[in-house]
């Protein structure tokens, strides 16, 4: 496809970056105003494919790209980021040429800021959904009480799920459970997501394990992501069993259709925050059940 970029920067190659790139990637998180977000690169660097293109000044990255396979059913985008000192000058639309390019048939997926979504409608992508970001502390005001191993007891002991930390002999099940709930087998992804998390929850019902959570670090904050429940009293407990274990603020990126969890996230003192828009590349095959999908591990990972 030919370059979009103005000479001298046409030129320019696009290379995969690797682990070593870690911190060019995120020093240009931070000149876009972005959290550096160390930790998560290292995931991004790792799990995904990242694309990136040298600042021809000597200056680190110009640009940076990430895809997430998840087989032939998707691939997601993120982290589509161009260094200030090149923005509206190509750059970004050339990356994403390249990008596309890369991942062949597969349907692509990703979650737009509203600057970003004018590029991704002229590529074609379309609106399917939208994300709510919230964040702040969590302070609720009537939630089941944890223990001090950080697990939420129902009222009785056959009167619904109880929340535990997770364990290296609940991953089959995690994975089984995102699966059929996504649509996607993710195992690539999740199977970082121990060492990933600082805290990793599941709910379980008569021995079944209907929801799981993770909490990990960014910036300030502790992120929640994925969180995928049952339904929303599950996802409930869950995320008042990460914020139990954490003294930071929490963030989420909440499917905006998840109306009854974002009100009870006002409620318990969470902000709403910026919104991202779901959008969509190709036709993928009819996915998983989005009422037991309630965040993203990440809006770079989907």
């Amino acid at each position: 496809m030919p370059s979009s970029l103005p000479r001298p920067l046409a030129g320019l190659p696009v290379r995969r970056l690797t682990r070593d790139d870690l911190i060019p990637c995120a020093d240009l998180s931070e000149d876009r105003g972005w959290p550096r977000d160390e930790h998560r690169w290292g995931l991004l660097l790792t799990a995904g494919t990242a694309y990136g293109i040298d600042d021809p000044e000597g200056k680190g990255l110009m640009a940076t790209c990430v895809v997430t396979s998840y087989g032939p059913g998707m691939a997601a985008i993120g982290m589509l980021l161009v260094a200030g000192r090149y923005s509206r000058q190509g750059v970004a639309r050339h990356l994403m040429h390249r990008v596309i390019d890369s991942t062949g048939d597969a349907p692509l997926s990703l979650y737009a800021t509203p600057a970003g979504r004018p590029l991704y409608e002229e590529l074609g992508f379309r609106a399917v959904g939208r994300t709510q970001r919230v964040s702040g502390h969590l302070r609720p005001a009537a939630e089941p009480g944890s223990s001090a191993t950080g697990a939420l007891p129902g009222p009785a002991a056959d009167a619904g799920p109880t929340v535990r930390p997770a364990t290296a002999g609940d991953l089959p099940a995690l994975l089984r459970l995102d699966s059929e709930v996504v649509g996607l087998d993710r195992m690539q992804l999740l199977a970082r997501l121990p060492a990933f998390a600082d805290h990793l929850r599941v709910a379980e019902d008569g021995g079944e394990l209907v929801g799981y959570a993770a909490l990990w670090p960014s910036s300030d904050n502790h992120v929640v992501g994925p969180l995928i429940a049952r339904d929303t009293a599950t996802a409930k407990l869950l995320v008042v069993s990460l914020a139990g274990a954490t003294d930071r603020p929490l963030r989420a990126d909440i499917d905006a259709r998840h109306e009854e969890l974002l009100t009870w996230f006002g409620a318990c003192g969470l902000e709403p925050g910026s919104a991202t828009t779901v959008m969509r590349l190709g036709n993928p095959s009819p996915q998983g059940d989005w009422t037991r999908s309630f965040a993203p591990l990440s809006v770079a990972t989907g």
